[in-house]
């Protein structure tokens, strides 16, 4: 393993925060647009232009652009592995040389809002930005200002790499991603490589990956990504923590014992605003005694809940779902369901206590169940229904890595990157205590 650290990233780096940038956002107000303006735009407009803009809107795929965009990034190559970790020493060559030519420059504002079909200035701007990281092709172009196909093909492709929405339009957060400089993504990489290198030698046949950067989770046989689902991951001020354990018990239909953090910061709060919250989401609450409390003999505007117990039976309501997957660690955290399904559409997933809810978890929990007879996808759907209280040892419990790797590149050539959401990037972190 390499012994060097790269310089920590600045502030002014991978970790900018986009509402700092959204905010430094601010266009000409439509209201001061002369009408003079608006006429000498629409006469310089020739029929030739309309024609052309009609010729790309009707020639343009978007959504055989977005699918071919997933298709590049969605391969059975895991993040974590000892393929990955050479994988990223090309990218890292493949940048190095991006950067020795100049790298790309900054896009101006003119380019926000940009979407096929435009013509305006700022458009070939745009394509040049994406020709310098391979996401666009140089073309032979007969108007460098219409937004074209091509272009449309592109940028739903660098979206794809960098966990945006894949909307083909530059957004606030694709104008903020276009402007991280080539030099910040070579230091990126350099970083995870050193990353991946601590821990690829370490892995066995068959284990479970948790990104946290990219909310994501990766079940991985020889080498091979077998399952990959959707997560939502701790916020930034209640990280999910990066450890290395193994998945050892699956409770259906659990109760949840809230945490001592969760009833200090949160239900305190919903109390207050609510005095029926307990009994609306089925929670109890216990003295040391295991004697039931009435939640009217607290003072919710102090601290006193927290020196009692809070459980929530299991049931739809209940914050793990149907399922928890356990495995040692000294955070408390876990993999579960949950009854919020909509927060998996989102793109930025950084909304849990530190615990990780997983996406189609009856499909995670069948395969972490692979060698325990008789607990095949049918059986475990069945038990979520039955709504019954079991817990099943895992016979050859999986190892799990929850790690934070902000930057890879998988078989196909396809560099990927995500936000510094916690800032280990900017700190320069390569080794986490576990």
């Amino acid at each position: 393993m390499r012994q060097k650290i790269p310089t920590p990233l600045s502030s002014k780096q991978v970790s900018a925060s986009r509402r700092q940038v959204l905010k430094g956002l601010t266009f000409a107000s439509a209201s001061l647009l002369l009408p003079s303006f608006a006429t000498s735009f629409a006469r310089a407009e020739t029929s030739q232009d309309g024609f052309a803009r009609a010729r790309v809107l009707r020639n343009t795929d978007r959504e055989g652009n977005t699918i071919a965009a997933l298709n590049a990034i969605n391969s059975d190559q895991p993040i974590l592995s000892i393929d990955t970790a050479s994988n990223l020493q090309l990218a890292i060559m493949q940048y190095e040389q991006i950067v020795a030519k100049g790298g790309w420059k900054s896009l101006s504002k003119n380019v926000h809002g940009l979407i096929v079909g435009n013509k305006r200035n700022g458009v070939n701007a745009l394509r040049n930005r994406l020709i310098a990281s391979g996401d666009v092709q140089s073309p032979k172009l007969s108007d460098k200002d219409l937004f074209d196909e091509h272009l449309d093909a592109g940028l739903r492709f660098f979206q794809a790499r960098h966990g945006l929405v894949i909307s083909g339009k530059v957004d606030v957060a694709t104008y903020y991603t276009l402007n991280v400089s080539a030099q910040d993504r070579l230091a990126q990489l350099r970083l995870n490589s050193l990353r991946v290198e601590s821990l690829a030698s370490s892995l066995s046949d068959r284990y479970v990956v948790v990104n946290i950067p990219a909310a994501s989770i990766e079940a991985i046989d020889f080498s091979t990504v077998t399952r990959r689902h959707t997560a939502v991951v701790g916020r930034a001020d209640r990280q999910t923590p990066i450890l290395s354990s193994k998945i050892h018990q699956i409770n259906f239909n659990p109760y949840w014992h809230v945490p001592k953090s969760i009833i200090r910061k949160d239900l305190t709060k919903y109390m207050q605003e609510d005095p029926e919250y307990l009994s609306k989401y089925r929670i109890i609450i216990y003295d040391n005694a295991r004697n039931i409390i009435d939640p009217k003999t607290i003072d919710w505007t102090t601290d006193e809940a927290v020196k009692y117990a809070f459980r929530q039976e299991p049931g739809a309501e209940n914050s793990l779902g149907r399922v928890r997957m356990n495995f040692a660690n000294k955070h408390s955290v876990y993999l579960h369901d949950t009854p919020g399904k909509s927060l998996f559409g989102q793109n930025r997933r950084f909304n849990s206590s530190g615990c990780v809810r997983v996406e189609d978890v009856d499909e995670m929990v069948s395969w972490v169940l692979q060698n325990n007879e008789g607990w095949d996808l049918p059986a475990v759907n069945a038990m979520f229904n039955s709504g019954e209280r079991v817990d099943v040892s895992v016979n050859q419990p999986p190892p799990i890595h929850m790690t934070y790797i902000t930057g890879w590149a998988n078989n196909q050539g396809t560099v990927s990157f995500r936000d510094d959401i916690y800032e280990f990037d900017k700190a320069g972190k390569v080794i986490f205590e576990t």
